[in-house]
């Protein structure tokens, strides 16, 4: 071990005695907290068993263990979900309770924030939310038993398909804890077994919720197929042996590039990669917002919810705007009116959705304050403290930092034509807030060619409408399943579709 990570260790053992984080491995809490982490914001960290020790007993030997789920109708699973939701009450569960104050230090959300989310987090498990969810991202009755499906270009020939769970490793995310109820939900109403790799930046979440569906059915099959652990991204000592195809079956990460990286050192054939990464959003502002004051007031007030919700820690959120104002001089004062009103509509956020940053990126604020320096490149209003900032460029060009806008800061670049916006839009752009509805609809077919994913109305980018069922330009819950398809057709047109006198087109099936 070097010099510099013995310090480190030192230090993490200093400051780690506070918080202790539990290994969950199907219905049995392990509390030999025995190794000392770090948290990602503040100097905070905790103490959690050494997960390499128990690795072997994370995964499943073979997926016959998990029938006990299929004796499960979807209707149990929804009751069972139902009952967990009332008992993830924020004012009544210690387990979210303890779990929110870890969050405090270790998340990039504020207090009040972070209070509304683990006050929230019931209202996911609400009965009709559950069977909508299930309904739109697979379909029940795939989920419930076998579908018959015909072809009519298959005469005789009769199939049957069902989804079903896989042994799944999740990476998620610790922005909002909304992520570890979403990672359970997905796994109960697919009937999967699942371990959860928790983040540095919310290490006990997902813990609680497991540690309150012991206290409430211990025996439960759902309760038996979920496992929760916190590891360092990278320990080879622990995912050697679970990133084996022998063991799970998909791996659904929620990560950036070196978490990534990590996990593809591991992928062969028997393992399916569902990668849900960070993605950049962005903003395209027509002409119309400029109609007349009241209409920029109230552009103004939907655009600070896409920049500011959650002090900007989503995907989702706006980072850089680009606004048909023209680039003339009166074109640039209309942009800069707008980034004004911006800015003061970002402070007037209520304190539940967004607040000043409490651990404002240093190297943005470096950059922020070396943009004053440009005479006439720029108009800023704010980012002297921690409120936050709407930078409009006077160029016509995003800034050079533009990835690495975050803790409530938008840049607003004026342009003449949208066509400027479009030719903007990749493969790493996510979502994409437009004014007018007009707008989106005569460019949403365009976007998609370039690679957006997600396009909503102006102010829309937080609401997340349909989350549950898409993201990132996949249905990650079908891939989360097996689909698994019995076919059945009359002995005699068999031999007649085998030897050819009854021709068939390739299906793809190897």
């Amino acid at each position: 071990m070097s010099d510099r990570d013995e310090a480190m260790n030192d230090r993490y053992e200093a400051i780690s005695e506070r918080y202790k984080v539990p290994l969950i491995i199907r219905g049995e809490v392990v509390e030999d907290y025995e190794l000392a982490f770090g948290g990602r914001h503040g100097d905070t960290g905790f103490r959690t068993p050494d997960v390499a020790k128990y690795a072997d007993r994370l995964t499943l030997a073979n997926t016959s263990q998990m029938s006990d789920l299929y004796e499960l109708s979807f209707s149990d699973i929804a009751d069972y979900l139902v009952e967990l939701g009332e008992c993830l009450d924020f004012s009544r569960n210690t387990y979210m309770q303890e779990a929110f104050e870890i969050s405090r230090e270790t998340s990039g959300l504020s207090e009040s924030i972070l209070r509304d989310r683990y006050a929230t987090v019931p209202l996911m498990f609400n009965r009709q939310e559950i069977y909508d969810s299930a309904e739109l991202s697979c379909g029940i009755d795939f989920l419930e038993g076998w579908v018959e499906q015909t072809a009519s270009n298959r005469p005789g020939i009769k199939a049957w398909v069902r989804a079903f769970g896989a042994r799944t490793v999740h990476v998620v995310a610790g922005n909002l804890p909304d992520v570890s109820a979403l990672t359970l939900l997905r796994n109960a109403f697919t009937r999967s077994d699942c371990i959860i790799k928790t983040p540095s930046n919310d290490p006990l979440t997902a813990a609680a919720m497991a540690r309150t569906m012991i206290d409430m059915a211990p025996d439960h099959p759902l309760t038996r197929h979920v496992s929760v652990a916190y590891w360092k991204g990278g320990d080879e000592n622990v995912e050697q042996d679970i990133y084996d195809p022998r063991k799970i079956e998909k791996i659904v990460a929620w990560g950036g590039f070196n978490s990534i990286k990590h996990i593809t050192r591991y992928l062969q054939p028997g393992i399916d990669l569902i990668t849900l990464d960070p993605k950049l959003s962005s903003t395209i502002i027509g002409r119309e917002a400029f109609a007349d004051e009241a209409t920029l007031q109230s552009v103004a007030r939907r655009l600070a919810l896409d920049i500011g919700t959650w002090n900007q820690e989503g995907c989702v959120n706006a980072r850089v705007i680009y606004v048909q104002s023209g680039t003339d001089d009166e074109g640039l004062a209309r942009c800069e009116r707008l980034g004004l009103l911006t800015f003061d509509a970002i402070q007037n956020l209520p304190s539940h959705l967004s607040t000043p940053h409490k651990d404002f990126d240093r190297d943005l604020k470096d950059e922020i304050d070396s943009l004053r320096m440009i005479d006439e490149g720029y108009s800023i209003y704010g980012g002297l403290e921690e409120e936050g900032a709407v930078i409009v460029s006077h160029d016509g060009l995003p800034v050079d930092f533009s990835r690495s806008l975050a803790c409530r800061v938008g840049n607003l670049v004026p342009i003449d034509d949208v066509e400027t916006a479009v030719r903007s839009v990749n493969a790493y752009t996510q979502t994409i807030g437009i004014y007018p509805d007009t707008l989106k609809e005569s460019l949403r077919d365009r976007l998609a060619f370039q690679g957006a994913q997600r396009l909503v109305s102006l102010g829309g980018a937080t609401t997340i409408h349909g989350g549950h069922q898409r993201q990132d330009g996949i249905e990650p819950v079908r891939r989360m399943c097996k689909w698994i398809t019995d076919e059945t057709g009359d002995g005699e047109q068999i031999e007649r579709i085998a030897i050819g006198e009854t021709k068939q087109p390739v299906t793809g099936e190897g």
